[in-house]
């Protein structure tokens, strides 16, 4: 057994331990007949990304379940992989183009394609390396890439197949444009910014009563001569007489029709809207209801074209917008003008405004929304916290056609050819099924000379909502077989970000009903369990950090800062379920601390004697005589199975940070400042020595178990230090963590049961130590050891205390504890063994005593206020356990004698 070395050097561990695991396999993924399969698809991070804060959090709870599962005998796989990305990956491409002072179209598609492949063989796979730094266990022989040959194919396969199936057209609608990268952008693309601009009140003269307006408000007056209508609500009385009326629009003129609809927000403005179909998505639905043209006056760069008129054409967007403004004013239409901020449209890539376009794109209907309504509403899957489930199903009663296409040069080509000649904007939804006229499939036609393919590439998250069973080897036999998707399919648990609820996890949803196991039950078809959705990182500020705002952290900073367990561990305990997180660095710090902890401890017990077997658990508890057991080993032994029982709960529910805090707070409270405490006294007996030694060994095997899946380095470190593995075995893959139930089984099968009421009295002595420290401590006291302290205890209670007086006087820092019936005017608190007062020789401020008992007895008035509403609701007490019930009286019981005992302390004060 080696020695465990004075410091704990994180760096050395991980790379030593991580290089082990992968050169062992340990890792993989295999299909084990007859084992309970426990699956993982990590959300692919872009090609083009880098570590963030985000992935660190994110990553971490994936690798705690993989890792819990494989303790737990499951046959696990996480796999990894990374999304092509296609806006984000082209975009980098084409700025270093940009240097050369050259764009894609001087390449060509094929050459700029092969300069995007190089890009991504250099740098692409940099955050999947960065994340083996993190200890992510991924089976990363199994990683895959969304434009990898054999995904791909699955992509495509799915286009052909939903197209033939009738979910697939191709069809002029409004899409978030980008003027600078040229294409059409998905909601997520799209990032809203407050901006300062301009409200524009223009005037409409009535064609029908010269000299009369309608007067609306616009912050977009380039747009004017794309109106095609002005609308006003139809019980409006000020234009119910106006209504089938016409009106002059201002910028090149013409006569525009005044209509009617619910839409129109009679309280907002004037009550009327200009209706400018091809450049809102609002007045785009009120032009399809009316049957309007739709006027589309600017270029796919922006520019304003010929039917804006020719003032305006040719000009740029914004300085079209100051132009628009001018020409309104000659004309006399402008009545005025105001400084005005909203929330604009912003291209994620290019950072400029975004337009609403109207183009011709290819569009899906979503399949098995249906369906996809009942996998959440029946409980098929589980969302974690549970309340994003209604956010879901909200959005999937509200669904819209979805844009599949970009015009963008890297991504997953639409396998669609035209025949050559034919114009494409003519095309009915007929001649898309006439192959003669156009062809789809997978291959492509035999004579391509004669046939164009489609430019256009798939939007990326038409990709990667096939994730979950495409990187299975899906739609190829012989691959899923090989890949195990039978068996690992559907996926164990999802983590990701509610951000992408539409975007990604409803639409894997509606993937895999739809290509999964045809016909089988809705619970097979499923893509995933369980869905965690995570909190968002913040900053102090409550910012979301991002690297823009320069308020994050470089999470490899803080790996060689603090270790990576150091990370996890802090990540994890500032992480509530579903809630945003505020940034702590020196929570992470805290992280370190408690690995350094956790090494000093057992440094400790190796330098404390001999261990005898430590190779598995039997031969540990075989070393145990129960009969040699005091309070204290009682007390230790209960602590550890309700730990073990609240980590295995905290984990089934999603619950990390709790788990967390209840190992934290066992190891460093329970065992390292109690029980290690108490124990030297029984390790300078020989009598006891071994005893308390191979205690100390099962209660040290236990937590590495626990602590494992949140600091596996260290963890595994300590396992072999230790002595409880076999050569060549590791902890995270050759190791069996029993459930909470079976190790109490296995330690009553020893005769371990803790005694309750001794483990109980300890538990109050702990409180009385802790309670006297606290009290110390506010009175400036904490480093002296000289001081005295009186108990005012009834007599079971100082027997209690008698007994343990030597080892309570030591750890309380005290000269001595002595019985008292009542110690008038000194600064005292109530604990569960009597009233602890301060020798009024001490130094003690009597004026602050009667503010902190007056603190605290304001406090204990809330509590017992907050019990008794429950005890007088007919409803908690009509539904409530009779064990919860009688639970809660006590507690009211307590909490009134306690406030007793404080008005006494303080009225003597007084």
């Amino acid at each position: 057994m080696a020695e465990i070395s004075k410091s704990y050097e994180p760096r050395d561990v991980e790379k030593k331990w991580y290089a082990a695991w992968q050169s062992a396999q340990a890792f993989a993924g295999q299909v084990v007949p007859g084992r309970e399969p426990y699956s993982i698809v990590i959300p692919p991070p872009n090609v083009t990304g880098v570590l963030t804060m985000g992935h660190v959090l994110n990553n971490t709870l994936q690798d705690i379940l993989i890792r819990r599962a494989r303790l737990e005998g499951k046959s696990a796989l996480w796999v990894p992989g990374t999304d092509h990305a296609g806006i984000a990956t082209q975009t980098v491409v084409e700025r270093e183009l940009r240097k050369q002072k050259l764009h894609r179209r001087d390449l060509g598609r094929d050459k700029f394609l092969e300069k995007v492949w190089a890009w991504r063989h250099e740098k692409g796979n940099i955050i999947l390396e960065q994340l083996r730094r993190l200890g992510a266990s991924c089976d990363w022989s199994r990683t895959q890439f969304t434009m990898d040959e054999h995904y791909s194919k699955a992509v495509l396969h799915v286009f052909v197949e939903l197209f033939k199936r009738g979910h697939i057209y191709r069809g002029k609608r409004l899409v978030n444009w980008c003027p600078v990268s040229l294409t059409a952008l998905s909601d997520e693309e799209v990032i809203m910014k407050p901006t300062n601009g301009a409200m524009y009140h223009v005037r409409y003269e009535l064609v029908e009563q010269p000299g009369k307006f309608i007067e609306v408000k616009t912050t977009r007056p380039e747009t004017i001569p794309g109106d095609v209508a002005i609308a006003v609500h139809p019980d409006d009385p000020r234009y119910a007489a106006l209504v089938g009326q016409k009106v002059w629009r201002p910028l090149n003129r013409a006569q525009i029709p005044i209509i009617a609809d619910k839409a129109v927000d009679k309280e907002f403005g004037t009550g009327a809207l200009k209706i400018t179909p091809a450049h809102d998505k609002a007045d785009f639905e009120v032009g399809h209801r009316h049957k309007l043209p739709a006027i589309d006056v600017l270029n796919a760069d922006g520019t304003l074209n010929a039917l804006a008129g020719p003032e305006l054409a040719g000009m740029e967007r914004f300085a079209g917008r100051k132009k628009a403004a001018e020409l309104l004013k000659a004309a006399g239409a402008l009545v005025g003008e105001e400084a005005y901020s909203n929330n604009v449209g912003y291209s994620e890539r290019a950072d400029v405004p975004i337009e609403p376009r109207l183009t011709w794109q290819w569009w899906l209907r979503y399949p098995r929304v249906e369906e996809a309504k009942a996998a959440v509403r029946d409980g098929h899957i589980k969302f974690h916290p549970e309340r994003w489930s209604k956010v879901y199903l909200h959005w999937l009663e509200n669904i819209q056609d979805w844009c599949i296409s970009r015009q963008l040069w890297w991504g997953h080509r639409i396998p669609v050819w035209y025949r050559k000649g034919i114009d494409k904007e003519k095309l009915t939804e007929a001649d898309l099924r006439d192959a003669t006229k156009v062809h789809i499939s997978l291959e492509g036609p035999a004579d391509k000379e004669n046939w164009e393919q489609e430019e256009d590439v798939l939007d990326t998250w038409a990709s990667s909502w096939l994730w979950p069973f495409a990187t299975m080897g899906w739609p190829d036999a012989a691959a899923q077989k090989a890949a195990g998707l039978d068996y690992f399919y559907p996926t164990s648990t999802l983590v990701t970000g509610p951000d992408i609820i539409f975007f990604w996890v409803a639409r894997m949803i509606m993937a895999g009903l739809e290509f999964m196991e045809p016909g089988q039950p809705l619970e097979k078809r499923i893509p995933f369990k369980n869905v965690y959705f995570t909190g968002i990182i913040r900053d102090q500020q409550g910012r979301k950090m991002s690297k823009s705002l320069g308020n994050s952290p470089d999470p490899l900073d803080l790996i060689e800062k603090y270790g990576a367990d150091g990370l996890r561990f802090g990540i994890i305990s500032i992480a509530p379920q579903g809630q945003d997180i505020r940034f702590q660095e020196d929570r992470i710090e805290s992280g370190k601390n408690f690995c350094n902890k956790l090494w000093n401890a057992s440094r400790f017990r190796q330098m404390s004697g001999p261990s005898g077997d430590n190779s598995s658990l039997a031969t540990i508890l075989a070393r145990l005589d129960v009969a040699q057991f005091d309070a204290d080993d009682h007390a230790i032994l209960q602590r550890l199975l309700a730990t073990t029982a609240e980590v295995e709960r905290c984990l089934r529910e999603f619950e990390f940070s709790a788990a967390v805090q209840a190992l934290y707070s066992f190891f460093w409270g329970d065992f390292c400042d109690w029980y290690v405490e108490v124990s030297k006294a029984k390790l300078q007996n020989e009598a006891t020595k071994l005893n308390c030694l191979a205690l100390q060994d099962l209660i040290l095997r236990q937590t590495l178990l626990l602590l494992h899946p949140f600091t596996p380095f260290i963890t595994e470190e300590l396992w072999e230090k230790l002595g409880y593995g076999a050569a060549s075995t590791f902890l995270m893959r050759d190791v069996r963590l029993e459930s909470a139930e079976a190790f109490a089984a296995a330690l009553a099968a020893r005769g371990l049961t803790p005694d309750r009421v001794a483990a109980d009295s300890v538990e109050k002595l702990k409180a009385f130590v802790s309670q006297s420290r606290a009290l110390k401590a506010e009175h400036n006291l904490a480093s002296r050891r000289d001081v005295r302290l009186f108990v005012k205890a009834a007599d079971a209670e100082w027997t209690v205390l008698a007994a343990a007086l030597s080892k309570l006087t030591r750890m309380c820092g005290a000269a001595e504890i002595t019985r008292k019936d009542a110690v008038d005017g000194a600064p005292a608190v109530v604990t569960p063994l009597g009233t602890l007062y301060l020798d009024l020789a001490s130094t003690v401020d009597a004026g602050a005593e009667k503010v902190r008992l007056t603190k605290e007895l304001e406090k204990i008035a809330q509590h017992i206020a907050g019990t008794e509403a429950r005890l007088n609701n007919p409803t908690f007490v009509g539904k409530a356990p009779p064990a919860v019930l009688e639970g809660a009286k006590k507690q009211l019981a307590d909490l009134k004698a306690k406030q007793t005992e404080l008005q006494r302390l303080l009225a003597a004060l007084s």
